[in-house]
């Protein structure tokens, strides 16, 4: 693995090193133009709610360093029907998971209303979409932070709304789908960076999976459910193939295309409910078969495979 440019190798970083990578960042696109501008308008049958607000104003001069953050939940929960939770940008630079939520609310959710309840959440980290990062200002990683001491706030403020939603609504998950991408710069630039961060000498090394994959949870895989979402997507986009040892990013391949996570020891996203039923999707925006429609339209075909099989 490649030497990162910042800090010195076996030394984890202190304040210095987080404040020198923070200021090699910039704002490369606009969440109110590719994410707030598109969910303006009303959408039927959804309520749009904010849930909080980031506010990095005092140390970000690059971008508008304030960021509301927005929900859209069934105008009407339904306590004789299930609820689903969908969520995107948790990693914001992983762009197919906000614009496959965004996609999925704006123009299918209303076909699954008679069956599911849903809280969709399209952009849990605004500042890592803008910025197209993996951590926020703080170089915490969002996705290893859902605990209530983690003080990243991306990943605290959603926790504590979907906890507070269920509890007012008198109803618990039965889904949750977190969207993500697997890209390039997972291995160029953003594993580099952890190693660097923590002063890890032995990161292990793997090649980057060309094709769609899903993370299950170990202790609860609900082996049919990542079928019928691998099935779904194979319509869309190719499946990731396990590497010679059987294994996608390193974790060993359970069927096509499905690897498991301790989601809950690891601090995920896809751990902080106790739905019956989750998935992570891991989309491949870097392959010469996919477009950035493509994989779109691969992470709205998980949401609506994984509600179909449900049904």
């Amino acid at each position: 693995m490649q030497e990162y440019p910042i800090g010195v190798t076996g030394t984890p970083w202190q304040v210095a090193e987080k404040q020198q990578w923070f200021d090699a960042q910039t704002t490369k696109r606009s969440y109110v133009e590719e994410v707030l501008e598109k969910l303006d308008k009303p959408v039927d049958n959804f309520e749009k709610v904010q849930y909080g607000e980031l506010d990095y104003s005092s140390r970000d001069a690059k971008s508008s360093g304030t960021y509301p953050l927005f929900a859209h939940l069934s105008t009407h929960f339904n306590s004789n029907l299930p609820t689903v939770l969908v969520t995107g940008g948790v990693h914001g630079y992983e762009t197919s998971g906000v614009q496959g939520a965004i996609d999925f609310l704006l123009n299918h959710a209303a076909s699954y209303l008679a069956h599911f309840n849903f809280i969709i959440v399209p952009c849990v980290s605004p500042w890592g979409y803008e910025t197209i990062n993996r951590w926020n200002p703080d170089a915490l990683d969002p996705n290893r932070s859902f605990y209530l001491a983690s003080g990243c706030n991306e990943s605290f403020m959603v926790m504590d709304f979907v906890n507070q939603t269920l509890i007012k609504n008198q109803t618990s998950l039965l889904m949750h789908i977190d969207l993500h991408e697997t890209t390039d710069t997972d291995n160029s630039e953003f594993r580099p960076a952890l190693a660097a961060r923590d002063a890890i000498t032995d990161m292990p090394e793997w090649e980057i999976p060309d094709g769609f994959y899903t993370v299950a949870d170990t202790s609860n895989p609900q082996s049919a459910f990542q079928k019928a979402i691998i099935d779904a997507v194979s319509k869309v986009t190719h499946i990731a193939p396990s590497d010679e040892n059987n294994k996608i990013i390193g974790a060993v391949t359970i069927s096509e295309g499905v690897i498991c996570y301790d989601k809950k020891k690891l601090n995920l996203c896809g751990g902080f409910t106790d739905a019956e039923y989750v998935s992570t999707t891991e989309v491949y925006p870097d392959s010469p078969n996919a477009t950035p429609d493509i994989c779109i339209e691969a992470q709205v075909a998980a949401i609506k495979g994984a509600l179909d099989y449900l049904i």
